[in-house]
């Protein structure tokens, strides 16, 4: 694979040192040196070497073949400055190589590059561009006087070498925009604003531009166009003009935005790649450097709950302040930590104003709107969730004694892709007996189930919005005394979580009522001797919101009409826990995405079963997914 032609990353020594035989034409690559935007060739007859080493290319392709994806990242950048493709790639224009008096310039090499014809068109039923726009505007509302939000697009994640992770959009940015691709930033202004030269502009995007030769390797761009024409965006621009656009950021009361990326890498091929997106915006915003969003997070804390919960504020600060000990020297803080009465808390209190630079309200918004689903989002939902609970049924069927757990795991994943979802909600939780009993097990590497219990935890994500579905079987289709005694008993906690699921109640309802249920029937089996130990065994909360991420934005405040949330009680006895042997190595956890309704509440995910009746009579059922013979492997 050679997408190393146009990785991020500059590696210049390996490579040419490698085809250093195999072409008896390239100089030690010490002669080279990369500045950002430019190829500064070091020494006169370097640049020779590099023609010669493009001409060479073709006879000694299958020599090299081996080295190409560390090679391609230290010669495609001199091959494009020669070939001309930086002026396509919209880059400055590159330092000439050093010349001596008696050298001539070499004429560029011409390559071809191809346009990408237009993309197909997409399955009709992504969220549509009135409802990203619907979102911007609710966003607007929200917004101080004279206030801007900033957001920008997810970072592109490195996995290995010159490989990335598959880009996935901050879920916020896509949310607001239906925007995918990497190096974006979005602003939207409580005011209308003139924004190069264009008046009454209440929303900008600045992003990726056009580019044939990089299109040709990585895939098509929108650009500006696209965005305003088909996205909707008011104001639409190339990300270089980030910088020079001239944002009026003086003019701003108040600045809001979310964390900022902290992982991203300057790539000296873009010259507005996201750390050079941030880096503009603290520069002209005059963002101080040691700006820390804790510490508005704090003043807003004590300004709610500082004199009228002084226990739980005091609490929560010093919380804070194990993870951010710099904190410990704000005034207020400190004035607040050392008060006795409540007059001394209003007067540590009263000197901070919420601040120019806010990274705590804009959270809160998106908190705010994402946790209720419109109508729109529940139809991408309930697909995402079909999908996962069909996955469940076949596999169900699939089950055997001698099947591994990354062979399930391959079975579930089939099926999303089969059905449309283009990716896991999460990394698929496939864990056997004891594997079962690590509550975020990835690994899945089991080569036999053998009769153990297999926990499923697996959801697919379609357009964006992921499903979370966990159903816990016995490979041999039939439960074993001990595992249908766990098993009953979390699917009783369940089901008391369940009854609490009506809007008013506490979000924190349905584990309650769970743990209550856990509680009582480890006592009654003999597991646990103190009410309270039942946290050994089930470790983790009950629920959690669901949508664009898996554990979803929300406020997790009162249960309420249109949000979806997870009930997944579960049961855990690792070998060597403190009770008889024979429950050891029984790990269990059931878990249905449930949609709040005025009145109560529907289980999404229904369409799986959860009794042990229905699961053993499921899996004597055949499925699809059974008959596969593949070769064996030699």
């Amino acid at each position: 694979m050679i997408k190393g032609l146009l990785s991020r990353r500059f590696v210049l020594l390996d490579g040419f040192v490698g085809l250093a035989g195999a072409l008896g034409c390239v100089r030690p690559a010490g002669q080279f040196a990369r500045q950002k935007n430019a190829v500064i060739v070091a020494n006169p007859n370097a640049f020779e070497a590099v023609l010669s080493f493009r001409l060479h290319l073709r006879i000694a392709m299958k020599t090299i073949v081996c080295r190409i994806g560390v090679i391609a990242r230290a010669v495609v950048p001199a091959m494009a400055l020669l070939a001309g493709t930086a002026a396509q790639a919209q880059t400055p224009t590159p330092v000439p190589p050093v010349q001596t008096p008696a050298q001539a310039p070499k004429p560029a090499l011409a390559r071809p590059v191809l346009t990408m014809a237009p993309a197909p068109p997409r399955p009709a039923d992504f969220l549509p561009p009135a409802f990203h726009r619907a979102q911007r505007e609710r966003v607007r509302a929200l917004l101080p006087p004279h206030g801007v939000a900033v957001v920008f697009a997810a970072p592109v994640r490195n996995r290995a070498n010159d490989i990335d992770f598959i880009y996935h959009q901050n879920p916020d940015f896509y949310y607001l925009t239906g925007y995918e691709e990497p190096d974006a930033v979005l602003l939207l202004f409580k005011e209308p604003r003139t924004v190069a030269g264009q008046p009454g502009v209440t929303e900008a995007l600045f992003g990726q531009p056009r580019n044939p030769a990089a299109e040709q390797w990585t895939g098509r761009r929108r650009g500006a166009s696209s965005v305003r024409e088909q996205l909707g965006l008011q104001f639409a621009a190339d990300n270089t003009a980030f910088a020079t656009v001239g944002v009026a950021w003086a003019d701003f009361d108040q600045i809001l935005f979310p964390d900022l990326p902290a992982d991203t890498s300057d790539d000296p091929k873009k010259p507005a790649d996201l750390a050079s997106l941030v880096a503009t915006f603290r520069q002209q915003s005059g963002l101080p450097a040691s700006y820390d969003p804790a510490r508005t997070v704090i003043y807003k804390t004590l300004k709610r709950y500082g004199l009228t919960q002084a226990d739980d504020a005091r609490a929560l600060l010093q919380e804070l302040l194990v993870e951010r000990p710099a904190l410990a020297d704000d005034a207020s803080v400190k004035a607040y930590l050392a008060a006795t009465t409540k007059a001394q808390r209003r007067l540590a209190i009263s000197p901070n104003p919420p601040g120019r630079y806010d990274g705590a309200t804009l959270g809160e918004i998106m908190d705010e709107l994402r946790e209720i689903k419109s109508p729109e989002e529940l139809v991408l939902l309930r697909r995402a969730i079909t999908i996962s609970t069909t996955a469940q049924r076949e596999v169900m069927k699939s089950l055997r004694p001698e099947l591994g757990e990354m062979a399930v795991q391959g079975l579930h994943e089939y099926v999303y892709r089969r059905y449309g979802a283009e990716f896991q909600g999460y990394p698929s939780i496939v864990g056997g007996g004891a594997n079962g009993c690590i509550l975020h097990y990835e690994a899945n590497d089991r080569l036999r189930l053998d009769n153990d219990l297999l926990l499923m935890d697996c959801g697919a994500e379609y357009h964006g919005y992921t499903a979370d579905v966990t159903r816990t079987a016995p490979p041999s289709g039939t439960f074993s005394p001990a595992q249908r005694q766990i098993y009953e008993l979390v699917l009783a906690a369940q089901e008391a979580g369940l009854a609490a699921c009506r809007p008013g109640n506490p979000f924190s309802a349905p584990g309650r009522a769970a743990q209550e249920v856990v509680a009582q029937g480890l006592a009654r089996l003999g597991i646990i001797k103190k009410k309270d130990d039942f946290r050994l065994y089930f470790p983790h909360g009950t629920s959690h919101y669901l949508g664009l991420d898996v554990h979803d934005r929300g406020r997790y405040g009162p249960l309420a009409a249109g949000q979806v949330i997870t009930v997944e009680p579960g049961i855990y006895i690792p070998a060597g826990a403190p009770c008889d042997a024979k429950w050891w190595n029984i790990g269990v956890r059931i878990e249905d995405d449930i949609l709040i309704t005025p009145t109560g509440y529907e289980n999404l995910s229904a369409g799986a079963p959860r009794t042990v009746a229905d699961i053993e009579k499921l899996m004597t059922e055949p499925s699809a997914l059974e008959g596969w013979q593949l070769p064996a492997l030699k």
